[in-house]
């Protein structure tokens, strides 16, 4: 989010957070102790932002209805791809290997989990040792797992929230700042699902729970730096976290979770949101 202006503290913004909407102009509206500021998402639409807000500072008719899908989605998608592209990119990786997974099947999983795995001449499960795997110079397997997703859900749910949270990072804070927390949360989750006993796992979700944290601290502890999360959506996916660490979560089937992936992504993105915010702060 951008900083846009600071609008009075007693202005009923109602009518002008409607025309924006309307007009298809992501923002925010946060309460000050000097006022409202208002908030960008996409610096592309700042000229349109000040159109409507001297429309509605003049008491002008502003927009109700929103236009034609068709009139924004010529330069909408380049403009986000232009903001986000390790985000997308991330994502499209995702895609990719999921689309191998189908193809090559078993061949993938076993070049990217985080040790080599196969059949034995017993027929028996063969896994390969972290250590084994260093020394040979396979360190991508350090990190490849999170690029496995093993269903369609598994890899829908872990892209929505990569396209959500990373999104916001990577247009507040620049894309190196993203490679930080995905490198830094991929390797963090799968080392702490490996320490688990733990060979064959995969999927975004530490990464997510890193960025949840990042995100939520970067708001609570920094607001001024323009990171915004709906506190719901905190409680949701934290309460998601701990119910499938319940006997619970088996018996619904959704017991063979990461957990202790999601645990560990999530205190690398806090210990990451807690420095970053601390240098805002000052």
């Amino acid at each position: 989010m951008y900083r846009v202006m600071l609008l009075p503290a007693d202005a009923d913004t109602r009518e002008l957070r409607r025309a924006l909407w309307a007009a298809r102009v992501g923002h925010r509206i946060t309460e000050e102790s000097e006022g409202q500021l208002l908030w960008l998402a996409d610096p592309a639409q700042h000229e349109a932002l000040l159109d409507v807000v001297g429309r509605w500072q003049r008491g002008e008719p502003l927009p109700v209805d929103a236009p034609r899908r068709h009139s924004m989605s010529a330069g909408a998608l380049p403009s986000v791809l232009r903001q986000a592209p390790l985000t997308a990119a991330t994502l499209g990786l995702c895609l990719l290997v999921f689309a191998a997974m189908a193809v090559f099947g078993d061949m993938v999983i076993a070049l990217l989990a985080i040790v080599p795995l196969g059949i034995s001449s017993a027929g028996t499960l063969s896994v390969g040792s972290l250590p084994d795997v260093l020394a040979s110079g396979q360190v991508w397997r350090l990190l490849s797992p999170a690029f496995l997703h093993f269903g369609w859900m598994h890899l829908v749910f872990n892209m929505l929230w990569l396209w959500y949270f990373g999104r916001q990072v990577e247009a507040l804070q620049g894309s190196r700042r993203l490679l930080v927390i995905v490198l830094a949360a991929g390797i963090g989750a799968n080392l702490a699902q490996y320490a688990a006993g733990t060979a064959l796992f995969g999927g975004m979700s530490g990464v997510d729970f890193a960025l949840l944290g990042y995100v939520w601290l970067m708001s609570r502890r920094a607001p001024g730096s323009g990171f915004f999360v709906p506190q719901m959506l905190v409680v949701f996916m934290l309460g998601w976290m701990l119910f499938t660490m319940t006997d619970m979560a088996a018996a619904v089937g959704f017991g063979n979770v990461a957990n202790e992936a999601h645990l560990g992504g999530l205190v690398v993105g806090l210990a990451l949101g807690w420095y970053h915010s601390r240098r805002a702060r000052r």
